[in-house]
């Protein structure tokens, strides 16, 4: 992986006694076999082990629900995409010629995907305390960023309706488009007595929740 593989290393804070580890974490499915899917999916839940026992000693007086809260905000595609972006791992992964020409190294949810594979072969190389380190340096920004704990958009749109007698928002997933590997959903919201709203996300649940927000914002409730 020579020199691009080295400054890469560095920036993750670890240098890897098995590169191949990195390689397959940066490999698109696009890319042939031996991508990162599966380390996407270990990714995912070392990532959400590290978060949790890091907000319980960063918030020492926060109950449950406030935890979830801001532990959904610090989990969720969208944040692993803004680390993406942050350390360029976009510039390195490794895709079939038609996604790139797709602009696939600038995709959120590739950068999303990529980012907890990158995380697995961290904590597969290194152990729990490598990818922790990553994790704490490359996350603590989000959770400064975070301050005042604000609710989901669907929690939020929720009590928004039954505050004013109205029906729980329903939601409807009206198109997917894109291959398997990065799927593409558009769901629409009914709200009250206002007009529909749509959003897309990488999965249906980032949908729903793009979609509560933008409609959140129509109303006035929250500000972009």
């Amino acid at each position: 992986m020579g020199r691009v593989s080295a400054s890469l290393q560095k920036r993750l804070g670890h240098k890897f006694a098995d590169t191949g580890l990195l390689a397959r974490a940066l490999t698109h499915p696009s890319a042939g076999t031996g991508n990162y899917q599966r380390f996407e999916f270990l990714g995912d839940r070392v990532l959400g082990l590290v978060v949790a026992r890091w907000l319980l000693d960063l918030f020492p007086q926060a109950d449950e629900g406030e935890l979830a809260i801001r532990y959904n905000a610090l989990v969720r595609k969208e944040a692993c995409a803004n680390v993406a972006g942050r350390i360029g791992l976009g510039d390195h992964v490794i895709m079939g010629s038609g996604e790139e020409k797709a602009g696939g190294r600038k995709k959120p949810a590739i950068l999303g995907d990529v980012c907890e594979a990158v995380i697995a072969a961290l904590y597969l190389d290194g152990g729990l305390e490598v990818a922790r380190r990553f994790i704490e340096a490359e996350w603590v920004h989000l959770v400064e960023k975070s301050g005042k704990v604000q609710q989901d958009a669907k929690t939020a749109l929720q009590e928004w309706a039954q505050a004013r007698g109205h029906s729980v928002p329903s939601y409807s997933l009206t198109g997917r488009t894109g291959p398997d590997h990065a799927p593409e959903f558009t769901v629409e919201v009914q709200a009250g007595k206002e007009a529909p709203l749509r959003a897309k996300g990488s999965s249906k649940r980032q949908a729903e929740q793009a979609a509560a927000q933008a409609m959140l914002e129509k109303l006035g409730v929250w500000s972009q």
